[in-house]
């Protein structure tokens, strides 16, 4: 996948790069077979009008995960105007492949009457990493989820991602303002445009909040792996009540309980092996967080639960099965 164009064009380098990668992917195209099909990766608005000129009658697909509205929401008002205006190229890109990927029904629903028969959705899914960080040895039988947090001890939460309005970061600063008391843990990871008012609602004083910018990418598996519960997002937003967050993919592969907010992409998808609040209630997450300290059992039931509905729905032969088949009729051959 060629890297989107930067967000700034006026910075010689990134258009250098951007122009570099462009006329690369150009000499291996013509070197190469004629392809069946052409993916576009994440933010290919404009990689798929050079993949329409080098694959001229090739069916095109264009990975659909965010559109520029959701970029929009997630880097705030400053950015929104900006980004608007690559609206029609847009939606060039999504007339000019064959089909849509997208990663919830909410989000197929955004596209116009037109498209939306050539939308496929393809759930985010987790990575063979996330797996193998929660399972025992490399074993893939049974589930079995041991229930290491017990009565006097640390209840061990984890939250991770950009502090940006989708997350809802505040809602969780609000809640864990709230747990003074509890015998309860909490890992912060990220950085973003909501990260300082996020730690101006925890306060200062908070000794069992500990607040972390980054985590290399290999490490990250295994220091989710190592808590109970891992939060989802709780922003009330557009985007965020049609959204399923990578997070809580990711989440429930290491092995951790789900917590995150009642929306219907997210209920439909974990039912009752996820625990869920009201969007925006950091009254009710900080309930839910102290009922939890308190019932080690219901921890361990939820954790199982979530990592059996996570090997069977979350693995990426599973998540793919949808495009394989549409792939398979598209292009007449067995995927």
């Amino acid at each position: 996948m060629v890297p989107p164009p930067s967000a700034h064009p006026g910075i010689p380098r990134q258009r250098i790069r951007h122009a570099r990668c462009i006329a690369e992917l150009v000499a291996k195209a013509r070197r190469a077979p004629r392809p069946d099909v052409v993916i576009v990766g994440y933010q290919g608005r404009l990689d798929i009008q050079i993949a329409r000129r080098l694959f001229p009658g090739t069916p095109l697909v264009l990975d659909h995960l965010e559109s520029v509205d959701d970029v929009a929401d997630r880097l705030g008002q400053a950015a929104q105007a900006e980004l608007r205006k690559v609206d029609r190229i847009e939606q060039a890109a999504i007339a000019a492949a064959r089909l849509v990927l997208v990663d919830t029904e909410e989000h197929r629903r955004v596209l116009t009457p037109g498209h939306r028969d050539r939308a496929v959705v393809v759930p985010i899914g987790a990575a063979p990493a996330w797996f193998d960080a929660g399972r025992p040895g490399a074993d893939p039988g049974p589930v079995s989820v041991e229930a290491d947090f017990r009565p006097g001890e640390d209840l061990r939460v984890i939250s991770f991602g950009l502090y940006s309005p989708v997350q809802g970061a505040p809602v969780i600063g609000a809640a864990l303002s709230r747990l003074e008391g509890y015998p309860i843990a909490v890992t912060m990871i990220g950085r973003g445009l909501q990260a300082q008012r996020t730690r101006d609602l925890v306060g200062p004083d908070a000794p069992r909040v500990t607040w972390r910018t980054w985590v290399p990418e290999a490490e990250l598996p295994h220091l989710v792996a190592a808590h109970d519960v891992c939060l989802g997002v709780f922003g009330t937003g557009a985007k965020a009540l049609r959204l399923v967050p990578n997070k809580v993919f990711q989440g429930a592969a290491a092995g951790c309980a789900v917590l995150t907010s009642d929306t219907a992409p997210q209920r439909r998808l974990f039912g009752p092996a996820g625990l869920f609040v009201p969007a925006g209630d950091s009254d009710a997450l900080a309930d839910a967080l102290r009922r939890l300290a308190q019932h080690p059992a219901e921890v361990a039931r939820l954790r199982a639960a979530t990592v059996a509905l996570a090997r069977e729905r979350f693995v990426p032969e599973a998540v793919v099965a949808p495009l394989v088949e549409r792939l398979g009729e598209i292009v007449g051959k067995r995927a």
